[in-house]
């Protein structure tokens, strides 16, 4: 649960989508180092709603191989596309998607302010949007 709350500080919108979603989680050794969620969304899409690195373990390579395993995954359960969303202010998150080959299809304007009761800020930079990226698979 710290990881996935080191992704989404909202206890309540992360129990929402364990509900309805499944978890992996990547460790070495005894430690867990990452995770992501995937949660069907609708026919033939599933979305990535967490993906987490172990700060100690971030620019490792830990985050491209969990995003590389859940493309993989979607794939083997089926779907044809795949989506994840980040905040405006994750900058290296954003860079990461598109390096593996997500694009930017919407922004979800006022999405942290409506969702979220305390303010998020990354980067020197206030967390307003969520920027939405899709890949075919």
């Amino acid at each position: 649960m710290e990881l996935l709350l080191a992704a989404d500080p909202s206890q309540k919108i992360v129990d929402e989508y364990l509900k309805r979603g499944r978890c992996f989680v990547a460790e070495t050794g005894n430690q867990r180092i990452g995770v992501y969620v995937l949660l069907p969304t609708r026919p033939q899409t599933i979305e990535i709603v967490n993906l987490a690195v172990d700060g100690q373990h971030q620019g490792y390579g830990v985050g491209k191989y969990l995003l590389r395993h859940a493309i993989k995954t979607a794939q083997t359960m089926k779907y044809t596309t795949i989506e994840i969303g980040t905040g405006n202010s994750s900058i290296g998150q954003l860079a990461l998607y598109q390096k593996c080959g997500f694009r930017i299809v919407g922004v979800d304007l006022n999405f942290f302010l409506r969702h979220y009761e305390e303010e998020i800020v990354e980067n020197g930079i206030r967390c307003t949007d969520m920027i939405r990226l899709s890949k075919d698979i």
